[in-house]
């Protein structure tokens, strides 16, 4: 027993920690909160701040001691407070750290005083909450709202907490919330009132709520909600995503409506969302990070090689020390070993500025600037859109420069996700609507004559997609601008005359038939299937009916309609699954009744006309739809065409008028959403005109086909039902080869006793918190069984501008371009040859596998002859020659055989056979597969990668890869907002990446560079003066030159070359993409570059250090006035070195320059005029002034310059003097890409020598194999 009680308790606690329970606050004092079981949860008040008053210096501190820089240059500050090593001045030398931490303090301050003042403006903001003592509605501040209260939402208010809906004062118990602060999408969404509250005849009173929620713990999943709420009764009844308005969201359209908070504060959904920016590493970022190890490397032997030096300079004067010999603080004499380890640590302190300090603060000052003139490039800018670019990274701009691999999804991003409808086929016919939207296709868009669709289709049905309609030419208002209506496209539609003739037909013997009260049965059924196919397209969707002069407002139907509502309310909704409960009543009623109730209503003896005159009467022109997915509004303005029209439509019922039948109400009994499992979606009514419980089904092809019964061959009927399946999958073979996305359309009818016994065990579904998910799905394909197929549809998706012509610059610029798309295979590869990723001269490989034993099987993987074309005979120029005929090959994949290619015994397999096409189509690719193809190729290839895609489908790619882009297009901003960048279209990824791509990694590679050479020239010629002063860790140069060289006199300049320096013009990078090579081959920092660079650097040290060592030896100057000419020459040798490496010069450049040199000078001469015994036993006074009388100082300032940047300038010439002329010679860029055109030219003449030789003729012009390696085109012909 006890054991028993004890395993029950380990349940309830494991289900408690699972779970939420959620108690009305009304039912406990608030005063007395540990009697409150709510008591444990969160909150409403914001806090997103990092820092108080007091923890912010601590904090702050701590936060930046994460970088090692910052660690390091903190302890050599410290380290100078101790006498026996310190080499400066211990407050002095705290200057450079102490600057760089406060500077990065004063802006993580100032980033967090903004959080609070958003947060005390959020917090601080008004609600209605009920009052437990007043009886009333009282208002109080967001953030004194508690989870269990219960909150009156008026319109236009938002959402403070996460609220369950119990009460709306529309009387269709509905809101209708905008979701555009958490999603991005502008169009409405409707969320209904928890089912038990449905039939409530009076205002929702709080005192009266004496339920309990049961519901899932707190997550940042948007699309979901599942709990269920249970009664003193013992009924209990589901809740779902559609009974949750979440914070953040604005109501629209209803007066008023109240909830009980379910989740407060940081337990919102919306909060959970709120991650902020991701940081990411960019590649160049990580060479940096390995060649500061090798300058902490450099260090440590400069500080071993002078403590080595110093202790056999000490150990040389034996037992006489020298008289200028430093004793120890206690008076003792030190021993030359510890004379050399105290040295090493103050020669740590000297050569500091060999690890750059301020090179981690500029590159983010550089990047934030480059950033800000991103934006700024009006080429970026989407008129039509109103969108800009978004840079969502700011730490990784230069990888944009080096990408290799390029993963693109299709509908939204390639295509406009704009649909027009163009193909449909009924009953077996089919009929073409080419006139729609001008002309049906490009001529580009048509495939190879000799190429052949498949067998294997499937369609695609996307969700979570608004389309906006913006005039051309007009401003809308803020209301029109965030309607998500369809474009004029999908409006205008020409019906086919033949079958709208059809249509009338059949409408007219309907007509017939229920004006004389026959059966509708006697129809042919092909009239049958007809009407049916068009009533499946107008109703089987979550499209909104609005009005165009009130958009947002929702179009009712007329009080007769309203009559045919059952008085027992379901809980149907437009956009998720109803209540069983309330239709199994239904259902239980009308069968003791004998016949379905208010069903007389259903039916007028006269078609119910509506004229002009009467109330409520509306004309097709002025209803507008609201669609969620731009598929949805096309297939319901090509029924509308055909007078098939959607006037309105509520929770339970969906109104249509048809053609002689006038306005029919539909009672919804259940709705079974689209989703990515399914590919389809149904909706369960009742039929007007025959009473009848009707599933109508549309979804992907290959599923649809799947479901469809298949009629038998003995009668004729059956004979004439395969028939017409066999030419609906021909045709949707012909769509699919068209370019089209295809979608199928099928019905069942049930008997009431069926749709019961369904609806019971979906009411089980509805109500599990566990599994919920699998459940409704086994339920959704119980229902959509046994379909009888009523025709197919074809809506084009075109290609949005420029996309070919982007696809063709980017992969001149060598960038291997893979679309990753959900759509069928025959529609892909069209949508490829119409975009240039396919040429009609490739050779396409299509692998379509069954099976992973097959898949493993297969020709492909295991590199058949006949998968490739046919090779040249053996001779040593085979291997190069190999590259040339793989990268004319196009592989099509599909999703089932990717799943068996992704798989680790065959993806290096697929890999390798991937590496080899020139391009690659993977189709039917599930998210997690987009996202498992992008990982695969960049961990497995070391390559750099990015994904591209517009819809919630393609975010896990987009985050998977280096560098993510969404398109701000008709799927929300779900895409932008996991991306690093976003971008209006997809033709502005070829200037971002071709031009400020190349630029912000040319300036950046440039600049580290220029860093390591600046620092290590300047330390190099401390390390040479160690020789003349027996390693002692003195300097010649003034310790006020030392700290500030590298902080102020030097640091301006390589800003401004960084921020603004451009190698080559955003024309010339356009125009010759194969300049983008230099990023992707890493040209401009390779690893050996930063050791030219350091062996440059102590050249250049050498010179700077002893020219002036020559021009004043035996004279009598002191050590500074020796010094300050060598500091004056470094600058100059380094701000003429900088000026070199500019490739573009502006009065920014010049200014900058000026000012370096101008406040060095300054800082000197007030220096050496006001502190002559700042420093004893140093003595700078006068020193400046002084030599700038000196003939000798300005002839130093002259020679020494141009002696140590003299071989740079002498290797710079030759190398651009050989580039032009190989450039001239090629017509190509640069030597590198001239090089690989004279390789691959005596390559191409031996492979043709050899073709002639066996074949007597060449397989492909130079030209056209050079243009696969992505070199410069050359018009030699074999």
């Amino acid at each position: 027993m006890l054991s028993s009680e004890y395993g029950k308790s380990r349940k309830k606690t494991k289900k408690e920690h699972k779970t939420r329970t959620v108690h009305s606050n009304i039912l406990y004092d608030r005063t007395k909160g540990e009697d409150n079981p709510n008591r444990h949860y969160s909150d409403n008040e914001i806090k997103t701040t990092k820092y108080t008053l007091l923890s912010f210096l601590p904090k702050n501190l701590f936060e930046q001691f994460h970088r090692f820089a910052n660690v390091y240059f903190v302890f050599i500050a410290l380290l100078n407070f101790v006498p026996v090593c310190n080499a400066f001045q211990p407050q002095l030398a705290l200057a450079p750290v102490v600057f760089i931490l406060s500077v990065t303090a004063i802006k993580d301050l100032w980033e967090d005083y903004r959080r609070h003042r958003s947060d005390k403006e959020i917090n601080h903001m008004d609600c209605l909450v009920y009052s437990r003592y007043k009886h009333q509605y009282m208002e109080r501040f967001w953030k004194e709202a508690r989870v269990g209260d219960f909150i009156r939402l008026r319109c236009n208010e938002i959402l403070p907490a996460d609220v369950l809906l119990l009460s709306s004062s529309d009387p269709d118990r509905l809101v209708h919330i905008e979701t555009a602060t958490l999603d991005g999408e502008t169009n409405l969404k409707q969320r209904r009132v928890v089912c038990s509250f449905l039939d409530l005849d009076c205002d929702f009173d709080p005192s009266k709520y004496n339920s309990v929620i049961e519901c899932e713990k707190p997550n940042n999943d948007l699309a979901r909600f599942r709990g269920y709420i249970t009664h003193r009764s013992g009924r209990r009844d589901g809740l779902y995503k559609d009974n949750l308005l979440l914070r953040g969201c604005t109501i629209r359209n209803t007066e008023e409506c109240v909830g009980i908070v379910i989740y407060a504060g940081h337990e919102t959904k919306a909060m959970l969302n709120n991650n902020g920016p991701r940081y990411k590493r960019s590649k160049l970022e990580k060479q940096m990070n390995v060649d500061v190890g090798w300058c902490v490397i450099i260090l440590l032997v400069m500080c071993l090689f002078s403590a080595i030096g110093h202790g056999l300079w000490m150990y040389q004067y034996g037992d006489k020390r020298p008289v200028f010999d430093v004793l120890s603080p206690e008076g003792a004499e030190l021993s030359p070993v510890l004379s050399a380890i105290y040295l090493f640590l103050t020669m740590i302190i000297v050569f500091q500025v060999l690890i750059p300090v301020s090179l981690f603060v500029s590159i983010e000052i550089v990047k934030i600037c480059q950033v800000y003139f991103i934006h700024q490039d009006q080429d970026l800018y989407d008129e039509e859109t109103d969108s800009h670019l978004q840079c969502r990274a700011l730490n990784i701009t230069e990888d944009l420069g080096q990408m290799q691999y390029i993963f693109s999804d299709k509908t939204g991003t390639l295509t406009e996700n704009k649909m027009v409808f163009r193909r449909c086929t009924v009953a077996g016919v089919e009929y073409s609507h080419d006139a729609n939207g001008g002309a049906a296709l490009p001529e580009h868009q048509v495939p190879p004559q000799d190429w052949q669709p498949g067998r294997s289709q499937e369609g695609q049905h996307p969700v979570q997609t608004h389309c906006i309609q913006q005039p051309h030419g007009t401003h809308l208002s803020i209301i029109t601008q965030h309607t998500a209506f369809s474009s004029p496209m999908e409006k205008d539609i020409t019906p086919d005359p033949q079958l709208l003739e059809k249509v009338n037909h059949c409408s007219s013997q309907m007509t017939f038939k229920r004006f004389h009260s026959q059966s509708l049965s006697q129809l042919p059924s092909d009239l049958t299937d007809i009407i049916d196919f068009f009533i499946a397209l107008t109703i089987c969707n979550t499209v909104v009916v609005s009005s165009p002069n009130q958009p947002r407002q929702k179009v009712g139907t007329d009080s007769s309609s309203s009559l045919n509502r059952s008085s027992h309310r379901d809980c149907s909704s437009v956009l998720s699954s109803p209540s069983a409960e309330s239709t199994l009543t239904k259902l239980d009623e009308e069968h003791h009744l004998g016949g379905p109730v208010g069903l007389e209503h259903a039916f007028s003896p006269v078609p119910p006309h509506t004229t002009e005159g009467e109330p409520g009467a509306l004309e097709e022109g002025e209803l507008r739809y609201e669609a969620e997915s731009p598929d949805e509004a096309a297939l319901v303005y090509a029924a509308r065409a055909y007078k098939c029209s959607l006037v309105g439509r509520l929770p339970d019922q969906v109104t249509v008028e048809l053609p002689d039948l006038g306005k029919l109400s539909f009672e919804l009994l259940h709705t079974l959403g689209f989703d990515s499992t399914r590919k389809r979606m149904s909706v369960v009514v009742r039929h007007p005109l025959t009473d009848q419980i009707t599933v109508y089904t549309k979804g992907a092809d290959s599923v649809i086909m799947d479901l469809i019964t298949l009629p038998s061959t003995d009668d004729s009927k059956g004979k004439r039902q395969r028939k017409i399946l066999y030419k609906t999958q021909n045709y949707l073979n012909l769509y699919a080869a068209d370019g089209l996305r295809t979608l199928c359309i099928a019905k069942k009818v049930m008997t009431k006793e069926e749709y019961a016994v369904w609806l019971r065990h979906h009411l089980e579904a509805e109500t599990a918190i566990q599994g919920r998910e699998e459940l409704l799905f086994q339920s959704a394909l119980r229902l959509e069984i046994n379909l009888h197929l009523l025709g197919a549809t074809g809506v084009e998706d075109r290609l949005q501008d420029g996309v070919p012509e982007t696809i063709a610059s980017l992969r001149k610029a060598g960038l291997q371009i893979w679309v990753l798309t959900g759509d069928k295979q025959e529609t892909a590869i069209n949508i490829a040859y119409a975009c240039k990723l396919l040429e009609p001269d490739d050779e396409i490989i299509t692998l379509n596998a069954d099976s992973q034993v097959r898949s493993s099987h297969s020709t492909l993987f295991t590199h058949q002859p006949y998968s490739f074309p046919p090779p040249p005979p053996p001779s040593p120029s085979s291997s190069q020659t190999q590259s040339f005929l793989v990268h004319r090959l196009g592989l099509v994949i599909d999703g089932r055989t990717l799943a068996y290619a992704l798989d680790s015994s065959l993806d290096e397999k697929f890999l390798a056979v991937a590496r080899s096409c020139r391009s690659v189509l993977c189709c039917r690719s599930t998210p997690l597969q987009k996202s498992m193809v992008v990982k695969l190729v960049r961990n497995k290839l070391k390559v750099m990668t990015l994904a591209i895609g517009d819809g919630a489908n393609d975010v896990s790619m987009i985050q998977v890869a280096d560098v993510g882009v969404g398109i701000s297009g008709q799927e929300g901003m779900q895409a932008v907002m996991a991306s690093d960048f976003a971008l209006p279209r997809f033709r502005n990824l070829q200037k971002l990446l071709l031009v400020h791509g190349h630029w912000c990694y040319s300036r950046l590679a440039n600049m580290i560079l220029y860093f390591f050479y600046k620092n290590a020239m300047f330390v190099a010629l401390i390390f040479w003066y160690q020789f003349y002063c027996g390693f002692s860790g003195s300097a010649m140069i003034d310790q006020w030159y030392l700290i500030f060289f590298n902080l102020m006199f030097s640091a301006f300049p390589q800003l401004i070359t960084g921020t603004l320096d451009k190698d080559v013009s955003s024309e010339t990078l356009q125009e010759l993409p194969q300049l983008y090579m230099n990023g992707q081959n890493s040209e401009e920092y390779k690893p050996y570059m930063f050791w030219m660079t350091m062996i440059d650097a102590f050249y250049q040290s050498l010179v700077c250090f002893f020219i002036p060592y020559c021009a004043y030896a035996d004279s009598d100057v002191d050590l500074l006035t020796w010094g300050t000419p060598i500091t004056t020459l470094a600058l100059f040798t380094i701000l003429i070195h900088l000026g070199l490496e500019t490739k573009t010069w502006t009065w920014m450049n010049w200014v900058s320059i000026t000012f370096s040199v101008g406040l060095f000078f300054t800082v000197a001469l007030c220096y050496n005029a006001s502190c002559p015994t700042c420093y004893s036993p140093s003595n700078p006074y006068w020193t400046m002034q002084r030599l700038l009388g000196e003939p000798l100082f300005y002839l130093l300032c002259v020679i020494t310059p141009v002696a140590a940047l003299l071989p740079r300038l002498v290797r710079g010439r030759c190398s651009s003097v050989i580039n032009n002329s190989l450039s001239c010679l090629f017509q190509g860029p640069g030597i590198s890409i001239a090089v690989r055109c004279l390789v691959c030219l005596c390559v191409c003449q031996i492979k043709c020598y050899l073709s002639r030789a066996k074949y007597n003729r060449c397989s492909r012009p130079h030209s056209e194999m050079l243009n696969t390696t992505g070199v410069v085109d050359l018009t030699v012909k074999c």
